[in-house]
């Protein structure tokens, strides 16, 4: 017997509103439609987030998931922050969820991401942009005896799993204070740590096997994250 929680895959009418959301992105057509969003996107993402939640609590009793609404949990807000953006358009149009592993703003800690729109479901597993406690931390123990073999080691498991991409390279050169002839030298030119999953096809999404599926690919980007949870544990970041 399963001892998971299922779930019957996505609402081909949720599908439906994002696609109709990107071409109709404004207050009136949504405040007319927020029913199709309440019924067909929000409450099927939280029973996601439960099934999905519970299967990476076996990869790991420290990983978090909330299925409240309104950005305090693992569903994101639909509302778009514009203040400091060219781009006005009040709405996110595709969905965004995150899973958690640390005691800090749920954003700052090593976690899987999940990103739904009708084209398909990205998938990703790390730490997006590192905090600046982080980013130091990060460093040391990218050129830490130990700490750097089990990243390297980390990043090996994922490459063998499938045709996974790591991300977060953003500076051009090696920081101050860093041996630029290091070994894992690359590594200190990132300011974020990820790995990325091949993207899932759009007709899986409506699928009960899209669980699985996205779990799966969870699994084998994991030593990513909890490499990073081990990063934030022993410096105390």
């Amino acid at each position: 017997m399963n001892e998971f929680p299922s779930f019957p895959g996505f609402p081909a009418q949720g599908l439906q509103f994002l696609e109709n959301l990107a071409r109709n992105n404004e207050r009136e057509w949504f405040q007319a439609h927020k029913e199709d969003y309440l019924q067909h996107v929000l409450a099927p993402a939280q029973e996601f987030v439960f099934a999905l939640g519970e299967r990476l609590k076996s990869i790991s009793g420290g990983i978090s998931y909330d299925t409240r609404t309104g950005g305090s949990g693992s569903v994101m807000r639909i509302y778009r922050d514009v203040r400091f953006s060219r781009d006005k358009t009040p709405y996110n149009t595709n969905l965004r969820l995150i899973f958690w592993a640390g005691t800090r703003k749920k954003m700052e800690n090593p976690g899987f991401f999940v990103r739904i729109d009708p084209s398909g479901v990205e998938l990703y597993a790390g730490t997006y942009a590192f905090t600046k406690p982080f980013l130091s931390a990060y460093r040391d123990a990218v050129v830490d005896d130990q700490l750097g073999r089990d990243l390297q080691a980390a990043l090996r498991s994922v490459s063998d799993a499938g045709e996974y991409q790591i991300g977060g390279q953003h500076y051009k050169r090696v920081p101050q204070g860093y041996d630029a002839e290091h070994p894992r030298a690359d590594l200190l030119r990132y300011n974020g740590l990820y790995a990325q999953a091949p993207a899932i096809l759009p007709e899986l999404i409506t699928s009960p096997q899209l669980v699985d599926i996205c779990f799966q690919h969870l699994l084998n980007m994991a030593p990513v994250q909890q490499w990073l949870v081990k990063v934030g544990k022993r410096y105390g970041v």
